[in-house]
């Protein structure tokens, strides 16, 4: 079936990205954003369900050929952040923006549920959209859908994120794994005030935090392989109530990234080891919290061959380039636990609109020419994958030390 990025509505999917732009909303709570979508897809006749997770938004086109099922994946949620970059789409929502490039991937779906759903005779298998909330917050919207089984008739799935190092049209996939592990790791630490003039009296919380912190530098230092793929840092720290009482409490927050399980399991152990050691050698008490939210990503290297194929058929191979592994982490890969995919990168930079900042930045900003590009990958991957003839490793991570409770406890 011949098809190119110009049948995608390129008009269509700028204003959607727009509309969410100007209407950002956070983690779960994404009433407006929900509904946008839901407008969106009874447009187009696509029928859809909200019961995997919460917040979320699952959609099927041509469900009754059920041999054969691909899904692709948009995440919605935007960032507690100021917009400083002026637009005339910029923010209307105080203190929160999409600085992330969701409100993109969720107009690229969108934009990709037409393209399919106007085909949609000529395509010999079934489409899942997934329209995924909160993998900017600290519990991941993706975890609760596979918990309530949202990829249990999912055969393999693909997920794009727009990508400020590549020039805007352009496209690529790391093969393999791509993206790490993440844990969230925070430690409560209760002391004894006094007076500042009487330290002896007291028990200093905020000792106890500085002690940690330099604990884990030099273990970090010291203790781990300087070749290993790894990121360990505690990178907020607070404490106190004014300038002359001791500290009665205090607060650390950090980050473990790993790519290998033993990395995350002997960093954790090691962290507990320290606080609990402190905690005792001073006098004061500790309580410390992990939340395991992303494992890494592993793009199956068959199907991103297969993709990269595809890529080449759309768009030609000078347009295609090689990714590198991130240190960033993705949600997406709890969907890779259950089935295989690959989580590729559309170029949005354009050095002459200015648009070259990084997410999570008051200033970001995404080249909206290149949107259609993503659509039309995900049209063009299915057209390419729809008879099944799929080869895929199957692989999934494993030996991460998994949440033991439902809810998130940061």
């Amino acid at each position: 079936m011949k098809f190119s990025e110009k049948d995608i509505d390129k008009g269509t999917i700028i204003a959607l990205r727009r509309e969410l732009h100007q209407y950002p909303e956070l983690a779960f709570d994404l009433p407006r954003t929900i509904a946008l979508v839901k407008r969106e897809l009874d447009k187009l006749g696509i029928s859809y369900t909200e019961k995997f997770g919460k917040s979320s938004v699952v959609a099927t086109i041509n469900p009754e050929k059920d041999h054969f099922t691909i899904g692709i994946r948009a995440d919605m949620d935007a960032l507690p952040l100021e917009e400083r970059r002026e637009s005339d789409y910029q923010s209307k929502v105080p203190g929160k923006m999409h600085a992330c490039g969701h409100d993109a991937h969720t107009a690229m779906l969108l934009g990709t549920a037409k393209a399919l759903q106007a085909m949609k005779d000529q395509i010999s298998c079934r489409i899942k959209l997934l329209f995924q909330p909160s993998e900017e917050g600290y519990q991941s919207g993706a975890e609760l859908m596979v918990r309530d089984g949202v990829m249990d008739d999912i055969d393999i799935i693909i997920g794009q994120h727009v990508e400020l190092a590549l020039d805007s049209g352009k496209v690529g996939v790391c093969p393999g794994y791509s993206m790490p592990a993440s844990r969230t790791v925070k430690i409560q630490l209760s002391g004894k005030p006094a007076h500042a003039t009487q330290p002896q009296k007291g028990i200093d919380a905020i000792a106890m935090a500085f002690r940690i912190y330099g604990s884990v530098q030099l273990m970090v230092a010291r203790e781990m392989d300087p070749l290993a793929r790894f990121v360990c840092s505690f990178n907020k720290i607070s404490g106190g109530q004014t300038q002359n009482i001791i500290a009665e409490s205090a607060e650390l927050l950090g980050t473990i990234r790993s790519y290998e399980a033993e990395h995350d399991t002997y960093l954790l152990d090691r962290i507990t080891s320290i606080a609990n050691n402190t905690a005792s050698e001073i006098g004061g008490q500790v309580q410390l919290q992990s939340n395991l939210k992303c494992l890494p990503v592993y793009n199956d290297r068959k199907l991103s061959e297969s993709w990269t194929q595809s890529a080449i058929k759309l768009l030609g191979s000078d347009r295609v380039e090689p990714m590198a592994m991130k240190m960033g982490s993705e949600d997406f890969s709890h969907y890779l636990t259950k089935k295989p995919g690959i989580f590729f990168r559309i170029g949005v930079r354009n050095e002459a609109r200015g648009i070259t900042v990084s997410p999570h930045n008051g200033y970001f900003d995404v080249d909206e020419d290149a949107l259609p590009v993503g659509s039309a990958m995900c049209v063009q991957f299915v057209l390419d994958h729809m008879d099944g003839k799929v080869e895929t490793e199957a692989v999934a991570a494993v030996g991460y030390r998994l949440n033991e409770i439902e809810e998130p406890i940061l």
